[in-house]
């Protein structure tokens, strides 16, 4: 394999962890948001799916975010009857988002976008020392 292709792979693998990484950040900032009518929804956890997408120039597949999406999860509820989004039995919904699953999503993504990033270091360094050879 070429080694730039290689390098185009690794970049977008960046790119797409760096999305879900945006994504859960999102979600870890609003977990505690709730509605403020008894009527309105909570904040929704987001999630981010992937794709293999074909690049016709360069002829590899690359991920790419296929796309955000809400959780259809449930949310959950707290009796809460002060609360002016509280409904006639005092409870309040809650977002369906977990603290525990997000910050292990997060470090899941910062570890592939780690990985990414050291195959491009392997790939650059590859690249001096055939250079090197050549002169």
């Amino acid at each position: 394999m070429d080694l730039s292709k290689a390098m185009m792979i690794s970049a977008a693998g960046m790119k797409a962890q760096s999305t879900r990484m945006r994504v859960i950040s999102e979600n870890l900032a609003n977990q505690n948001s709730v509605a403020n009518t008894p009527d309105g929804d909570p904040y929704r956890r987001k999630v981010v799916s992937f794709k293999n997408e074909l690049d016709r120039e360069a002829g590899v597949y690359r991920v790419q975010v296929n796309k955000v999406s809400f959780d259809q999860a449930k949310f959950g509820l707290r009796y809460e009857p002060g609360h002016p989004a509280a409904d006639e039995n005092g409870y309040i919904q809650t977002p369906n988002v977990n603290g525990l699953v997000e910050a292990m999503d997060m470090k899941e993504a910062q570890r592939s976008y780690e990985a990414n990033l050291n195959s491009i270091e392997v790939t650059k360094t590859m690249m001096m020392r055939t250079i090197d050879m050549l002169r």
